[in-house]
Protein backbone atom coordinates (compact mmCIF):
# COMPACT_ATOMS: atom_id res chain seq x y z
CA UNK A 1 0.00 0.00 0.00
CA UNK A 2 1.22 3.31 -1.02
CA UNK A 3 1.23 6.25 1.70
CA UNK A 4 -0.40 9.60 0.84
CA UNK A 5 1.78 12.48 1.79
CA UNK A 6 0.42 15.81 2.19
CA UNK A 7 2.09 19.03 3.04
CA UNK A 8 0.28 22.40 2.58
CA UNK A 9 0.69 26.00 1.97
CA UNK A 10 -1.11 28.79 3.29
CA UNK A 11 -0.52 32.23 1.89
CA UNK A 12 -3.17 34.83 2.91
CA UNK A 13 -6.64 33.41 1.90
CA UNK A 14 -4.97 30.77 -0.46
CA UNK A 15 -4.34 27.27 0.59
CA UNK A 16 -2.62 24.82 -1.63
CA UNK A 17 -2.23 21.54 -0.71
CA UNK A 18 0.11 19.27 -2.51
CA UNK A 19 -0.36 15.49 -2.50
CA UNK A 20 1.77 12.68 -3.03
CA UNK A 21 0.65 9.05 -3.46
CA UNK A 22 -2.86 7.20 -3.63
CA UNK A 23 -6.03 9.25 -2.16
CA UNK A 24 -7.97 5.52 -2.27
CA UNK A 25 -9.96 3.74 0.20
CA UNK A 26 -7.64 3.71 2.91
CA UNK A 27 -5.75 7.29 2.81
CA UNK A 28 -9.25 9.41 1.82
CA UNK A 29 -10.49 9.83 5.47
CA UNK A 30 -6.78 11.51 6.75
CA UNK A 31 -7.24 13.42 3.53
CA UNK A 32 -10.75 15.05 4.02
CA UNK A 33 -9.85 15.98 7.92
CA UNK A 34 -6.49 17.31 7.18
CA UNK A 35 -8.16 19.41 4.33
CA UNK A 36 -11.19 19.94 5.96
CA UNK A 37 -9.38 21.06 8.88
CA UNK A 38 -7.12 23.92 7.25
CA UNK A 39 -9.97 25.61 5.47
CA UNK A 40 -10.84 28.26 8.28
CA UNK A 41 -10.75 31.69 6.11
CA UNK A 42 -9.91 30.27 2.71
CA UNK A 43 -10.67 31.88 -0.63
CA UNK A 44 -9.17 29.35 -2.91
CA UNK A 45 -8.28 26.15 -2.20
CA UNK A 46 -6.02 24.43 -4.56
CA UNK A 47 -5.40 20.72 -4.44
CA UNK A 48 -2.61 19.92 -6.57
CA UNK A 49 -2.29 16.57 -7.65
CA UNK A 50 0.89 16.46 -10.13
CA UNK A 51 1.91 13.14 -7.90
CA UNK A 52 -1.13 11.64 -7.13
CA UNK A 53 -0.71 8.44 -8.58
CA UNK A 54 -4.64 6.78 -8.16
CA UNK A 55 -8.12 8.31 -7.03
CA UNK A 56 -10.40 6.00 -5.65
CA UNK A 57 -14.91 6.63 -5.75
CA UNK A 58 -13.97 7.57 -2.01
CA UNK A 59 -12.06 10.05 -3.07
CA UNK A 60 -14.20 11.39 -5.66
CA UNK A 61 -16.80 11.76 -3.04
CA UNK A 62 -14.67 14.52 -0.79
CA UNK A 63 -13.69 16.74 -3.75
CA UNK A 64 -17.40 17.01 -4.78
CA UNK A 65 -17.98 17.72 -0.99
CA UNK A 66 -14.88 19.91 -1.25
CA UNK A 67 -16.52 21.67 -4.41
CA UNK A 68 -19.83 22.12 -2.95
CA UNK A 69 -18.34 23.64 0.44
CA UNK A 70 -16.34 26.26 -1.61
CA UNK A 71 -19.00 26.89 -3.86
CA UNK A 72 -21.30 27.77 -0.87
CA UNK A 73 -19.06 30.31 0.89
CA UNK A 74 -17.89 31.87 -2.66
CA UNK A 75 -14.69 30.29 -2.80
CA UNK A 76 -13.02 28.62 -5.21
CA UNK A 77 -11.40 24.91 -5.40
CA UNK A 78 -8.84 24.05 -8.45
CA UNK A 79 -7.32 20.54 -8.94
CA UNK A 80 -3.64 21.84 -10.39
CA UNK A 81 -1.40 19.22 -12.68
CA UNK A 82 -3.78 16.00 -12.31
CA UNK A 83 -1.47 13.17 -14.04
CA UNK A 84 -2.91 11.37 -17.15
CA UNK A 85 -4.48 8.48 -15.34
CA UNK A 86 -6.22 10.76 -12.60
CA UNK A 87 -7.68 13.18 -15.50
CA UNK A 88 -9.15 10.22 -17.06
CA UNK A 89 -11.07 9.17 -14.20
CA UNK A 90 -12.27 13.09 -13.99
CA UNK A 91 -13.18 12.85 -17.64
CA UNK A 92 -15.27 9.55 -17.22
CA UNK A 93 -16.94 10.20 -14.24
CA UNK A 94 -18.01 13.56 -15.56
CA UNK A 95 -15.96 15.57 -12.76
CA UNK A 96 -14.15 17.27 -15.21
CA UNK A 97 -17.28 19.20 -16.01
CA UNK A 98 -17.35 20.31 -12.52
CA UNK A 99 -14.36 20.64 -11.11
CA UNK A 100 -12.10 23.42 -12.03
CA UNK A 101 -9.15 21.74 -13.49
CA UNK A 102 -5.83 23.26 -14.10
CA UNK A 103 -3.31 21.31 -16.09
Amino acid sequence: MDDLVIRKIRENNVLTVIAEGRIDTDTTPGFDADVNSSLDGITKLVLDFEKVSYISSSALRVLLDLHKKMTHINSRLIIRKPIDPVTEVFEITGFSDILNIEK
